[in-house]
C-alpha cells in the first residue's frame, strides 16, 4: 500500500495548515489506547474530512477506531483470502472510478454480478466495500469529495431478505459518525419497483443531512447530472472500461497487499484496556448521539 504524498495533498489544499494536523498527530499518538503507528497522512484524512475543527477531528477519529474494533462483521479478519471476502469479491464489483467530476468529486460504483441471492451475504459485502474504499483513500489522499453509486440492476427481494436491520443500522452508523470523507453524494441507479422496501431498511437511521444527499435514478439521463457518462464505464454508456475488468485489477491490488492490509486492520484498532476511563463496547457506540460529524449538503 502506497500512501499519497503529503506534500502534493497541502498542496492542493493549501487552506489546510500542516502545523494544525501535526498538532493533531501528536494528539492522536498522546493516546494510550490508539497505535502509535497512526500515520500522519492518516490523520490528515480525519481533520480535512471535519472541516480543519480538532475537537471535532478527535471526536470523529475515535469513534471510527472504536467502531473499526467492535463491529467485527465490516472490520476485522481483512484477510482477502478468507473464502467468505473471495465470495463476496464474485458477487459484486466495488470500482473507485477513474477521474473526477467537474467539482472534483470522487465516485465509488457497486453493483451485483452473481444474482443468485444465496451467495449474496450483507455484511461480507460491506466488508468488502469498506476494504476497498480504505485502500482507495490510502492511495488517492484527500479530495473535495465522494460520491456513493449502487447500482440496483439485478437486485431481487431475495436480496433486500437478506440484509439484516441491525447490520444495517451499524453500517449508517459508521457512514453517517465515523467515515473521514466528505460524502457529497449517495446515488441509487436502476433503481426497483421495491425500492421502497429497501428505504424501510435505511431511513430509521438516516439522519437528515444523509436523506438530504441520497438521491434515486430510474432514468440515467438524470444521473449524468451528477456524474459525467465519460467517466462511467462502458456499461453505463461512458468511456471507463467495464467494471468486471477493473473490479479484477482493483481486487488483485488487495490481494497483492494482504500482509499490509492486515497491518492496517490492526493500526485501526483501539486497545479498550488502555482506554483512559472506562472503556468501550458496541453498546456504547450506539448510544453516540449523532452531532460530532455532519455530512456536507453543499
Amino acid at each position: 500500500m502506497k500512501e499519497a504524498a503529503l506534500d502534493d495533498q497541502y498542496d492542493n489544499f493549501p487552506e489546510i495548515k500542516r502545523s494544525e494536523v501535526l498538532k493533531f498527530v501528536d494528539w492522536i499518538h498522546a493516546q494510550p489506547h490508539i497505535s502509535d503507528r497512526f500515520s500522519e497522512g492518516e490523520a490528515l484524512h480525519f481533520f480535512h474530512a471535519c472541516r480543519y475543527s480538532m475537537e471535532v477531528a478527535k471526536q470523529v477519529l475515535d469513534t471510527n477506531l472504536t467502531a473499526r474494533t467492535h463491529l467485527d462483521e465490516f472490520f476485522v479478519n481483512l484477510d482477502c483470502e478468507r473464502p467468505e471476502i473471495r465470495r463476496a469479491m464474485r458477487t459484486v464489483s466495488i470500482v473507485p472510478l477513474p477521474g473526477a467530476t467537474p467539482e472534483g468529486y470522487r465516485v465509488i460504483l457497486a453493483k451485483l454480478d452473481d444474482l443468485n441471492t444465496s451467495n449474496y451475504n450483507f455484511a461480507d459485502v460491506m466488508k468488502l466495500y469498506c476494504m476497498v474504499f480504505d485502500f482507495w483513500m490510502y492511495e488517492d489522499g484527500i479530495q473535495p469529495g465522494h460520491l456513493i453509486v449502487i447500482d440496483l440492476k439485478g437486485t431481487s427481494l431475495g436480496h433486500v431478505a437478506r440484509i439484516g436491520l441491525l447490520q444495517m443500522k451499524k453500517f449508517l452508523f459508521y457512514l453517517q459518525e465515523a467515515a473521514a470523507i466528505r460524502l457529497i453524494g449517495f446515488h441509487f441507479i436502476n433503481i426497483v419497483p421495491f425500492m421502497d422496501k429497501i428505504l424501510a431498511l435505511m431511513t430509521p437511521f438516516m439522519k437528515k443531512e444523509l436523506s438530504t444527499v441520497l438521491h434515486m435514478h430510474s432514468d440515467l439521463n438524470e444521473f449524468y447530472k451528477f456524474v459525467p457518462k465519460d467517466m462511467l464505464p462502458k456499461e453505463y454508456d461512458g468511456q471507463v472500461e467495464e467494471t468486471s475488468l477493473a473490479k479484477e485489477i482493483y481486487y488483485k491490488k488487495l490481494l497483492d497487499n494482504r500482509e499490509e492490509f492486515l497491518e492496517f486492520e490492526t493500526r485501526h484498532q483501539v486497545n479498550e484496556k488502555l482506554r483512559p476511563g472506562k472503556a468501550k463496547n458496541a453498546s456504547d457506540l450506539f448510544g453516540i448521539e449523532g452531532n460530532f460529524k455532519k455530512l456536507d449538503i453543499d
